[in-house]
């Protein structure tokens, strides 16, 4: 399931993190990749041990477990720290797949990639090219978003970053462990439990939203990984 999530984080945000990524000191992106990313990732990312990247990763986190579309379609169970990225003057990131798994250095343990997901920075009339574009199984999807809005996405996905060929593209991208690590499961799970939201709305706890309910619960024990 590819998810929209508007506002993760607010303008004022936005421009907060602007003003901290413009002082930040930027590395070589490729250092993070894999053996087979390696070869086509070129683009500028922080440090994951710069003070900035980890006070960033804070707020990141904090908004995103506090957005209640990101907690349902995800999840989470354990969320890796995000990191920060820069794409300029053709900066760009061929097709490839995210690792299966990754390093929590900071937390000490290896964690399944299950869900990925890009946060935006930069707004798109602030740049060219710099498209996400995503092959699933229902064809390409193109994606850019306005700053402080997200894409959710399985990390099962080819994916890619067009390069950009004019401006600055700034974003951040982190991956989730989930509870569910099926994404048609968690994709039903999510759509039953935007469905409750809505019946409860119009009707309030009636019998039948109560039962809804109990069946979402219900499905959640079966194919939750402790």
């Amino acid at each position: 399931m590819m998810l929209h999530t508007p506002g993760v984080l607010t303008q004022q945000q936005v421009a907060e993190f602007r003003r901290a990524l413009e002082g930040a000191s930027w590395v070589d992106g490729s250092k993070t990749a894999g053996s087979q990313a390696t070869q086509v990732k070129k683009n500028l990312q922080l440090s994951a041990s710069s003070s900035v990247s980890e006070e960033l990763g804070v707020h990141v986190l904090r908004a995103l477990k506090a957005h209640p579309l990101f907690v349902s379609s995800v999840l989470p169970k354990h969320i890796l720290p995000p990191l920060f990225n820069c794409y300029q003057g053709g900066g760009q990131y061929g097709n490839h797949v995210d690792n299966a798994l990754r390093n929590d250095v900071l937390n000490d343990v290896q964690v399944r990639t299950d869900v990925s997901t890009t946060l935006f920075l930069s707004n798109p009339e602030e740049y060219e090219g710099g498209e996400l574009v995503i092959e699933d199984v229902y064809g390409v999807h193109e994606v850019k978003l306005p700053a402080g809005d997200a894409i959710i996405y399985p990390a099962t996905s080819l994916h890619r970053v067009e390069p950009v060929t004019q401006g600055v593209r700034l974003a951040s991208c982190l991956w989730t462990q989930s509870l569910v690590r099926d994404d048609w499961r968690r994709t039903m799970l999510f759509n039953l439990d935007m469905t409750i939201i809505k019946l409860r709305q119009q009707l309030g706890d009636t019998a039948e939203v109560v039962a809804l309910t109990s069946h979402y619960h219900n499905l959640l024990r079966q194919w939750i990984e402790a």
